[in-house]
């Protein structure tokens, strides 16, 4: 038995030193923007004797397991002593530094000592690099050691680790063996099985899978369950269940728990933003603002060992309530406990995120024997795009110029300097110009970002500096970006309507970095409703030739389902007029009058729905049948909730109970509920049975036109694909495809789906449409409602 811990966890675990991190994720000293750069430079400039990135392994045997170190050096010196080089880059003044910070230097004489074991050294000498940001001054710290020191450093914490490796070990014992006499809690539909079988082979061969999964194939049990099963096997150790909404966060949590019940033991732990799970006001991480912070670290270990022993299943409640009882950070204990989870259930941005990746998994470089499972993942195009671009605004640098006048001359004088950078840039720039070399603004933002992060140093109690840290979070995420910049970027210029004026990284394919991110598993399975073409999301979320990719076949009745594609109108700005909306109106009348239930009425946009509805209230509404609900431009939660309980029959059910829900609606009138595409309600919502009898959609679905959806489709067309499918047309039908998918979710239920829009009998969009909507009828505005009328009449 293997227990595996990297270097960077083992030493940030036992010393516990230092406060808790800032929000967002970005420490100030980190320099994350130009770590990487630094690092490659340094270990460029050394001679042959420098090997540099050298991945380390030690094994420590203990009678019942072994425990397994490893991490990645920096640098490793040859000569008649070996050096071990750390490299840290910082912007702060190297003269003031009086020695190495303790972590750093942990982890280095943790790779001393695992080189010195693996060639028998008897003595290693520890080089802590340190390189100022802007000069590139360096300053080293050299101590040297005997491999009798180093062995009984390093053995003290191994020592100090083991209560914890013990637990591991006992723990994976009673998992491994619970799985082994697992099965699946059902009897399989018609192609689950075989999905899962293709699950379970990707990650056998270590590929990436791309699942096109139609409603009702139960793509997260048979995504979790070969997961689980392979991690029995030893063939991985830990799963990452990856989402871009809570909603579907609740599924998967509720998948685990019914393996659980059937006698399942597997760790989960769901992590929840800092902002939503902080039990201050206002996040603010520091010991004297948070009382949950002053003294985390004292309390922390205690808090973890007990939830570990007394609980399973580590949610947001069961955190918060283990959190208050020993007075520690709960966000900051959601993390810790990842540690010892076999599932971990997060947002994307845990992994793929460049600022708040989980370092304490990632961050070391070496291939972990994870598995990611990414559900709804036609979502991590847009989410990479904007994960992986940054923008600054030239009126921000002003604003914030005259916020720190008083309190620091310097900071205002380049603040100043970097809004004149982007003068000629703006004198430049119509409306959206895409510009080559932004450098002297660069250069200009590398110093004021060093001139912050001493201030943010040295003024813990400045009454301007929570300004001046958000500020320096978002030029640190540029230049971070800036440093990555590569032919997957394009760098535009944008003058916004209020005359302030936009620079901004665009990442119009993340693939890249997405791929080197996938690149932390063993095995990644991409699944989603709505993955078409499927080559098209391929190509975008970092596939390779060599990866799989598979179309689940529905397990549903197709007859259940009328599909109607509405021949006379059109949602085409060309078209939109009265006559238009009144028609689309009329079409809504006529399907919802042939039978009373929930119906949701799907829109390219808030102004087009608002149209819409105003004529269909002045011509057609009835108040005696039937009631409209509308989604605002801004819901809060509760609004959201609100708005689907009405759909459930229920006004005080909350939102991730939705799923669960089967509750039958009265028919005694109709619910129209307005929506807008790409919305809340248009995916990731569970309205079953007859909670939901008909969607009507208006329109393709087609993005606004504005200036990225031009770049990407300059951008695709230069690269000899179809532009305005990938900009446009591919973006349009996924929403148009998870609105539809809203009205099928089990094999009991009956409904209609509606496309108003003649550009749905193109060839080009027909080439779009799943498997399952092979069988349509073609409709006009006069002959829907008998359409309607023969298809309930089958039914009822």
């Amino acid at each position: 038995m293997e227990i595996r811990i990297s270097v960077r966890s083992l030493v940030e675990f036992i010393l516990r030193s230092g406060s808790i991190d800032n929000r967002k994720g970005a420490a100030p000293d980190n320099a994350m923007a130009e770590g990487g750069r630094i690092h490659r430079m340094i270990q460029r400039r050394m001679g042959s004797d420098y090997q540099a990135e050298v991945v380390m392994r030690y094994s420590w045997s203990t009678p019942a397991y072994d425990l397994v170190v490893e991490g990645r050096a920096d640098g490793v010196i040859n000569g008649d002593v070996v050096t071990i080089d750390e490299i840290k880059g910082t912007y702060r003044d190297l003269e003031k530094m009086k020695e190495p910070v303790d972590v750093h230097l942990a982890q280095a004489k943790c790779y001393a000592s695992m080189y010195a074991r693996e060639h028998d050294s008897a003595q290693m000498k520890v080089r802590m690099t340190y390189c100022n940001m802007e000069t590139e001054e360096l300053r080293y710290f050299v101590n040297t050691y005997q491999r009798a020191e180093l062995d009984e450093w390093f053995e003290a914490l191994l020592t100090e680790y083991k209560k914890w490796a013990d637990f591991t070990n006992e723990w994976q014992e009673q998992r491994t063996a619970s799985i082994r006499q697992l099965a699946f809690p059902f009897s399989y539909r018609e192609g689950q099985k075989e999905l899962a079988t293709y699950v379970y082979r990707s990650i056998v061969h270590k590929r990436k899978l791309f699942i096109e999964a139609p409603t009702g194939v139960g793509k997260t049990l048979s995504t979790v369950f070969p997961a689980v099963k392979a991690i029995g096997e030893g063939k991985a150790e830990r799963i990452f269940y990856l989402t871009a909404k809570t909603i579907t966060r609740t599924v998967a949590d509720n998948t685990f728990q019914l393996l659980r019940e059937r006698q399942l033991r597997f760790k989960t732990v769901i992590l929840t933003a800092k902002e939503k799970i902080c039990f201050m006001e206002e996040t603010e991480c520091n010991p004297g603002a948070c009382p949950y912070a002053d003294g985390h670290y004292d309390r922390i270990n205690d808090a973890i060992y007990d939830l570990l022993l007394h609980e399973d299943h580590y949610n947001r409640e069961k955190v918060e309530e283990y959190a208050r009882k020993y007075k520690v950070c709960p966000f900051e204990m959601s993390l810790d406990m990842s540690l010892f989870s076999d599932g971990i259930i997060c947002d994307y941005n845990y992994v793929f995120d460049p600022h708040v990746y989980l370092k304490r998994f990632f961050a070391e470089g070496v291939q972990g024997q994870y598995i990611f499972l990414i559900d709804e993942a036609h979502n991590l195009v847009d989410r990479g795009r904007e994960m992986y671009s940054a923008s600054l605004v030239k009126e921000d640098f002003l604003a914030l110029k005259k916020i720190v006048r008083e309190y620091d001359g310097k900071m205002e004088h380049q603040l100043d300097k970097c809004s004149r950078e982007l003068l000629p840039l703006k004198r430049e720039c119509e409306d959206c110009r895409i510009v080559g070399s932004i450098e002297p603004f660069v250069q200009a933002v590398e110093r004021l970002y060093e001139t912050m992060e001493k201030y943010l140093e040295e003024h813990d109690e400045s009454p301007v500096r929570e300004d001046v840290l958000d500020f320096f979070f978002e030029i640190s995420h540029f230049l971070l970006i800036y440093d990555g910049l590569d032919e997957n970027y394009v760098i535009y210029t944008e003058l916004e309507e209020d005359d302030s004026f936009m620079v901004k990284l665009f990442c119009v394919n993340p693939s890249v970095n997405l791929k080197e991110c996938m690149q932390r598993a063993r095995s990644t399975v991409l699944f989603s409703a709505t993955l078409l073409p499927i080559q098209y999301y391929k190509s975008l979320l970092g596939g390779e030739k060599e990866d799989f990719e598979v179309y689940a076949k529905s397990t549903f009745n197709p007859k259940k389902k009328a599909l109607y594609i509405g021949s006379d109108v059109t949602s085409k700005y060309s078209r939109r007029s009265p006559k238009e909306y009144y028609n689309i109106a009329y079409y809504l009348h006529e399907i919802t009058r042939m039978r009373y239930g929930n119906y949701l009425i799907f829109f390219p946009s808030h102004s087009f729905l608002q149209s819409v509805f105003e004529v269909y209230e002045e011509n057609f509404l009835d108040p005696e049948t039937e009631e409209c609900i509308i989604q605002e431009d801004i819901m809060s939660e509760e609004d959201r909730e609100q708005f689907l309980s009405r759909f459930e029959g229920n006004r005080n059910c909350e939102l991730e109970d939705m799923i669960h829900m089967d509750i039958e609606v009265e028919e005694e009138k109709s619910l129209l509920g307005f929506c807008v595409m790409g919305g809340i309600f248009s995916e990731g919502i569970d309205l079953k049975n007859d909670s939901l009898i008909g969607a009507v959609i208006v329109g393709t679905g087609l993005p606004q036109v504005c200036n990225e959806r031009e770049i990407l489709k300059s951008y695709f067309d230069a690269a000899g694909k179809n532009g305005f499918d990938y900009a446009y047309r591919y973006p349009g039908m996924n929403k148009v495809l998870q609105a539809a998918g809203r009205v099928i979710r089990t094999s009991e239920d009956v409904g209609i789906v509606a496309l108003l829009d003649d550009r749905f009998l193109n060839g080009a969009y027909q080439q779009l449409f799943p498997r399952e909507w092979e069988e349509y009828e073609v409709v006009t505005a006069d002959r829907v409602a008998r359409r309607v009328e023969r298809f309930w009449d089958e039914w009822l």
